[in-house]
């Protein structure tokens, strides 16, 4: 008799929400004994009611997992409109320190502001009607509020940066100038007549006038016809000498007039191409003696030691009637200049 109620109570728990029915089998095979059968319908009752309350649980927890889920799909959507916003926070930050549309600035702050913490709370309340305890609303709201002063500090230390000085017409020139020349094709030869139009007003200022220079280099490597050569490479050579005799310390300077001397020496003679490469060779020696670490430079000069390695006998004769000793280099001079600029990197 114990043997089979055992039997009855291991049948019971293993049924679960399987009820009467199984009651009903057990309950046969016990046969006899009207105490044995109350005993395993109340465990059996039990188990059931174990079993409603096990489901129970199981549908809170399932509630409050919906209630984060949807908090968390809340804060995505909030850190997606705070990275579309992202762009535009350097136009924002402009506006705000050239003094244009400060109100509006701060009356979009405050509204998207009101907009978030609106749509936290409607957060908070929801998960909270859906089992979210106190507790956690208590705690989301001090993210909330975290979140508004750290806000407020960036707003105060925007507000304490000083405002950028405008640029002055001279260095936005100049700028224009560095831009056109840095580009290719016919644009680069735009630099010229960008600075030709302000020469009456900064004439007077080498780092405009080797800018100038360099322009006209540019110009002659764009013109087609020969006499516009000639004519480029003069008006450079003239306006870099200007730029060195006002300021003889600017490497640029020198350099740059350096290279219209070699660009004229095309189209001279050959006493005055001797005279323009003396020039070229003093004028890059003190480029590179004031900037050192200037890569152009060095390809200048052994392209001036590869030229002057290369010189026929009568070029050598006119040299050393005219100077007393003509320029010497080897084509080894020229290849160490050439490999110089890898040695300072």
């Amino acid at each position: 008799m114990a043997q089979a109620d055992s039997r009855a109570l291991a049948l019971g728990v293993l049924a679960g929400a399987a009820g009467i029915s199984l009651a009903i089998v057990c309950f046969r095979k016990i046969g006899a004994g009207g105490g044995g059968r109350v005993l395993h319908l109340r465990s059996n009752a039990d188990h059931t009611a174990g079993s409603l309350g096990l489901q129970t649980g199981q549908a809170e927890v399932l509630d409050r997992l919906g209630a984060l889920i949807h908090c968390v799909s809340e804060l995505k959507e909030e850190v997606k409109a705070l990275k579309d916003a992202l762009p535009h926070l350097q136009d924002n930050v402009r506006d705000q320190l050239r003094g244009r549309s400060g109100d509006d600035i701060t009356t979009r702050k405050a509204s998207t502001l009101h907009r978030t913490l609106t749509r936290r709370k409607k957060a908070s309340a929801s998960a909270t009607s859906e089992g979210q305890s106190s507790e956690e609303a208590e705690s989301e709201g001090g993210y909330i509020t975290a979140l508004t002063d750290s806000e407020e500090e960036e707003e105060s230390d925007d507000d304490r940066k000083p405002p950028q000085e405008p640029v002055d017409e001279l260095t936005a020139l100049l700028q224009k100038a560095d831009r056109l020349h840095s580009c290719n094709g016919a644009e680069k030869a735009q630099g010229l007549n960008a600075l030709l139009e302000r020469k009456a007003e900064f004439d007077q200022k080498c780092q405009y006038l080797w800018r100038l220079s360099r322009a006209y280099a540019d110009a002659h490597d764009f013109a087609v016809d020969l006499a516009e050569k000639k004519s480029c490479a003069e008006n450079g050579k003239k306006v870099g000498e200007e730029a060195i005799s006002i300021n003889p310390q600017c490497a640029e300077g020198h350099q740059w007039y350096a290279i219209l001397c070699g660009l004229l020496s095309e189209y001279e003679s050959i006493q005055n191409k001797i005279k323009n490469g003396y020039l070229f060779k003093d004028h890059l020696d003190k480029a590179i003696e004031l900037k050192p670490e200037d890569p152009l430079s060095y390809y200048l000069l052994g392209r001036w030691c590869y030229a002057v390695s290369q010189c026929t006998w009568i070029e050598r004769k006119v040299a050393a009637t005219l100077f007393g000793e003509p320029p010497s280099a080897t084509v080894q001079d020229a290849l160490q200049n050439f490999l110089k600029p890898s040695l300072l990197i």
